[in-house]
């Protein structure tokens, strides 16, 4: 515990720029993102003290303009994993015994980093990389991956304050160690904030980590490479390696001081890291900690007493802000009968009022690009398959086009049948299926809602009838890990909506939150006998 106990800064929620035209946030990132664009970036591993080039190159690509070429990652060999999980154990000692005050001023340094002099490039990178508008990218890169560091922060030191009650004679009290080995985070391509968070939120606890970043982020992930070198954490501690997924998720699982996994990623991945684990358990030293955030297929449910404008915009932000690429996005919505003419049609006023995708270098864009050609396919034969199925229709959207960039139309299918493949399969992109129902089905219709889908990661009902608010927020307890009331299902903020969900859409540990900061610990209890008996007879014995 150092030489004190140490209060650290109040965790507060980092102001979101609004980038208006002429505001000198908007010039700086614009600034940078023309830099990043017309660069040619050589971005190595980073394993220990070194910047590893294997020389076997991948190009990276923004998903708006994909045969721009904004620069080259490196890939690894088994033998580089190898060096990376060795760097940890090396360091593992060093880092644990670190006191926690000196882990917490690194981060927070990161923080004010991330909130000064790295805004814009964190952005920028995040536009490029993730096709992310400015302002996607600001409430993801900026925002939420300092408020995750701010926060982790003061999670952290309360953690370290809960101790057992003593007795006479006697002082209970419990350290929280790191994990015995290193921790394994594999994060995705579409949070900036998360790519950071995972590995750091692991590292700040005392842990080492071999962290593997999304192929289709290693150029934003880059940047936070830097930031955390800038903040002062030593080499050793995170080490970032890029290539085969198989590969490198083999070799790790493979050691037996893998002590921890933190995934965000895709539900059969997830299943299949867990099976992996399981098989291989009799080769680890201790029990691994698996942590996942993974699919979701999350709804919005309006009640015939719900405002329609309000719930128009639920759909239209919630469905269709980045591209439909959140884990929380709307893919599924629930409308009555008596109101879904009026809802509908607005929705397809907003859809008409966007731009045609394109650049989110172009600040009037609301809709970009999305992540892939891989998603951009699969999208598009769901698209095509509704324009042909007779329980269903484009009612809005439905166009598509990756001569440039993997542009697809914000789409809205509507269908009669509640169980439609739209309506369960989770799709990651800019389409939002629509069932009608009965208004007297009310009830009925959550039964439904609850019973289609194997996830359980986000949700929403809009209404203005308090009892059947009530009546929602109990039947739809366990679909929905972060529920909401008269909102979108999206925008969780750190400090206040701790988010994670459970069923095939993971662990619910609750991401932003102390519950996740303990999933990285060990706790020992030291127990101190102050004066020792020295005769084993209890007054019982007479």
């Amino acid at each position: 515990m150092g030489k004190g106990f140490f209060q650290v800064p109040t965790a507060f929620n980092e102001p979101i720029k609004g980038y208006a035209p002429g505001s000198p946030e908007r010039e700086a990132v614009l600034e940078q993102y023309k830099v990043y664009f017309n660069d040619n970036v050589d971005v190595p591993m980073y394993i220990g003290s070194e910047e590893v080039r294997t020389g076997n190159t991948k190009p990276m690509s923004p998903p708006h303009d994909h045969k721009h070429i904004v620069g080259t990652y490196h890939t690894a060999s088994k033998e580089n994993v190898q060096s990376a999980i060795d760097n940890c154990l090396a360091s593992r000692d060093a880092w644990a015994n670190l006191t926690w005050e000196q882990r917490a001023a690194i981060f927070l340094k990161a923080a004010e980093l991330i909130a000064g002099p790295y805004r814009a490039k964190i952005n920028a990178a995040t536009m490029i990389a993730q096709s992310k508008n400015i302002h996607q990218a600001e409430i993801d890169a900026a925002c939420e991956l300092i408020d995750f560091l701010r926060f982790n922060v003061e999670y952290m030191s309360q953690i370290y304050t809960e101790q057992p009650d003593s007795a006479e004679g006697i002082w209970n009290r419990v350290e929280y160690r790191p994990l015995e080995g290193f921790i394994y985070a594999i994060t995705p391509f579409n949070f900036t904030a998360i790519a950071g968070n995972l590995p750091a939120s692991a590292a700040m606890m005392g842990n080492v980590v071999v962290w593997k970043p999304s192929d289709s982020q290693i150029f934003s992930a880059k940047v936070i490479v830097d930031i955390f070198k800038e903040a002062g954490l030593p080499d050793g501690v995170i080490n970032v390696v890029y290539g085969d997924p198989v590969m490198i998720t083999d070799t790790v699982l493979a050691s037996p001081d893998f002590a921890g996994l933190h995934f965000t990623g895709s539900t059969h991945v997830f299943k299949e890291l867990w099976k992996q684990i399981g098989n291989n358990i009799h080769t680890y030293k201790t029990y691994p900690k698996i942590v996942g955030e993974t699919g979701g297929k999350d709804f919005i449910l309006a009640h015939p007493t719900a405002n329609t404008k309000q719930v128009a915009t639920a759909i239209s932000r919630g469905a269709f802000e980045f591209q439909g690429q959140k884990c929380s996005a709307a893919s599924r919505v629930y409308l009555p009968k008596s109101t879904s003419k009026e809802i509908l049609e607005y929705v397809k006023a907003d859809i008409e009022s966007f731009n045609k995708p394109g650049s989110p270098e172009d600040m009037s864009n609301f809709i970009t690009a999305v992540i892939h050609e891989g998603s951009f396919d699969k999208l598009v034969k769901y698209i095509n398959q509704a324009k042909e199925d007779e329980n269903a229709e484009i009612y809005a959207g439905g166009g598509f086009d990756k001569s440039k960039g993997y542009f697809i139309e914000p789409t809205v299918i509507l269908t009669t049948d509640p169980k439609y493949t739209t309506m369960e399969t989770e799709l990651f992109g800019p389409v939002v299926t629509v069932y009608v129902y009965d208004d007297k089905d009310w009830s009925e219709t959550l039964q439904l809602i609850d019973q289609t889908s194997e996830y359980a990661l986000t949700g929403a009902v809009l209404s203005q009838d308090r009892y059947a608010i009530d009546e929602a927020t109990k039947a739809l307890q366990n679909c929905a890990g972060n529920f909401y009331i008269n909102d979108k299902p999206t925008g969780a903020v750190v400090g206040q909506q701790p988010f994670g969900g459970a069923r095939a859409s993971g662990t619910n540990d609750k991401a932003g939150s102390a519950q996740n900061l303990l999933r990285w610990v060990s706790p020992r209890l030291i127990k101190e006998t102050f004066v020792t008996p020295v005769d084993y007879r209890y007054p019982f014995l007479g």
